[in-house]
Parts: structure tokens; sequence; C-alpha cells
């Protein structure tokens, strides 16, 4: 029995054997294979610790690369199972799950575009606020489930990139940056009643689009919410702008790219990308009137309150 095992071993350790030079060649390409995402997904998860020359993310990747090499070559009678577990699980995640070869290496774009574009000069913490001034009339005056609100949100998700393709993932921060070009496009700044806060609904303000400061970001902020998007309103002392939720660290790295490359190119063409991060660490995209482009520069940067509209 223990010689049949034997003969078993070594038939299959013969079978699967790579001839040189072809096994160094394979593992080479399947280490890359493999470290890109795992590269990813450290890249994404990991504190970044701002190094000069983003020497810390080079170190992570040098040391994946390093790992893969030795487990690879300690495997390498088997390498042609190795290599064909791999392109199973990323056909399957192609074909049946969320996460494939496609969004693999448009994560990786995303990341490059970013270390290289660098968007991350606004890390501000938001908390410890202050109430938000005249909460009840703002919340009142977000209309995000009226009728017309919510037409006029479809209606500037149909005219601003509605020819997009490839980036299905990020359909509703692309849906939610064509709510706010309609809106900046369209803005009129006309002043307050002398001594006199008025705060316009959102209703209203589709009537001209004009008003304040606070009546442009309640309207931002309604049509933002009727289409899904999680918007938050900003209190400065003097100027109340909005932001809406973008996420994690790879969702802000996605956006920086879309606006870009891909949507606001003129606009935001050797300008950096502004947001806040709030006591979760999750990331606010600026959406001022100020701004030509999302994540546009911040008009004020003292905070005294926050109003999330979620």
């Amino acid at each position: 029995m223990k010689v049949f095992e034997s003969i078993n071993f070594q038939d299959l350790k013969t079978k699967f054997q790579v001839k040189k030079p072809w096994d160094d060649v394979i593992i080479f390409v399947l280490n890359v294979l493999i470290a890109i995402p795992l590269f990813i997904i450290a890249h994404q998860n990991l504190k970044d610790f701002n190094w000069p020359f983003f020497l810390d993310r080079i170190l992570i990747a040098f040391v994946i690369l390093v790992v893969i090499q030795l487990v690879l070559r300690l495997i390498r009678t088997v390498l042609i199972i190795g290599i064909a577990i791999y392109l199973i699980i990323l056909l399957f995640g192609t074909v049946f799950g969320n996460y494939g070869i496609a969004s693999v290496f448009q994560d990786y774009g995303y990341m490059i575009y970013s270390m290289s574009d660098n968007p991350n000069p606004q890390d501000l913490f938001v908390s410890k606020l202050l109430p938000f001034p005249n909460k009840k009339e703002t919340l009142q005056a977000v209309e995000y489930d009226h009728p017309k609100v919510r037409n006029f949100a479809l209606y500037a998700t149909t005219k601003h990139f509605k020819d997009i393709t490839g980036q299905k993932e990020h359909r509703k921060i692309i849906q939610c940056f064509a709510v706010f070009k309609e809106i900046r496009n369209r803005w009129n700044y006309v002043n307050d009643p002398i001594g006199q806060e008025y705060i316009a609904r959102a209703t209203e303000s589709l009537i001209h689009f004009s008003g304040d400061c606070d009546d442009h970001a309640i309207l931002m902020a309604s049509c933002i919410k009727a289409i899904g998007g999680t918007p938050r309103l900003i209190h400065t002392g003097g100027h109340i702008y909005p932001e809406m939720l973008i996420g994690k660290k790879s969702d802000l790295e996605a956006a920086n790219y879309l606006i870009k490359k891909l949507l606001f190119i003129e606009e935001s063409r050797g300008k950096e990308i502004h947001y806040h991060i709030d006591e979760r660490e999750q990331i606010w995209l600026n959406l001022d009137y100020t701004a030509r482009y999302p994540g546009g520069p911040f008009m004020s940067e003292e905070i005294l309150g926050a109003l999330t509209l979620n």
C-alpha cells in the first residue's frame, strides 16, 4: 500500500512539473497576477503613512512580491494546479460575482492614477460640532421625495454623462455628479431679505434656480438624496454648503479618476480634490456652488455644524 501511494505521488509530481526555464517564467507571471489584487486590497485597507514618494506603498508591494515568490517556489511542482485554481477564482468572480478580472484592473488603474495625482489635500475630521442652525426648517425644505425634485434629478442624469460606459459599479456617483453639474450651471446667487434668514424649499428653488448658499445647499442635497445618494450640509458660520458621501478610500480613488479623467476634465485640470473625513473614516466630497467640479476648493475651512441627511 505504501509503495502504491509512493508511486502515485511520484507520477503526479512528474506529470504536473513544468520544465526549466518555463517554470521560472510561469512563477514570475503568476506572482504579478496574484500580487496586483493583493496590493490593491492592502492599499485600500492599510493606513496611509504619507511617506515621501509613496515609499510605504512601494515597501508593501515589495513585501507582497517577495512572499508570493517564496510560496510559489515552494509549490513549483504543482504550478499548473495553482494557475488553474487562480484562473477559476477570477473567472467565477467575473461571471457570477461582483469582482472579477475587469474589476481588478479597473481598481489598479484608479489606484495608480490617484497615487500620481494625490487627491488628499484636506484630511480634516468633522467632529464635536455645534447644533445646526434652523435645523427644523432646513429638514422640511429638503424635499427629496417631492415629484418635482425627483423629476429634475432624473432630467439631470439623462442630460449629463449618460453615455459613460464601463463604470457600472460607480453609476450612482456619476449620476450625483450629473446633478451637481446641472444645478451648478444654472445657479444664480441672490441674497436674502435684509435682516431675515429666508430658507427656500427645494421645489421653490427649482422655479428660478436662484437664492443664497443655504438655498443652493438644500436643493443640491434634495436632488442627491432623490436618486439614492447620501448628502449632508456643512455650516461654517457665514456659509452653508453641501457634501456627498463617497465612501472609503477606494471609492475616493474611483471618484478622483472619474472627475479628472472622464467627467470634469477641463474644470479640474491641475486642481486638487477636496473632501472631509468624518469620525467613522467615511469620505465626504465638497459640492459647493463656488466650485466648478465636485471636490473643488472649500470657500471656508471653519466648520461649526453638520447635518447628515440619510
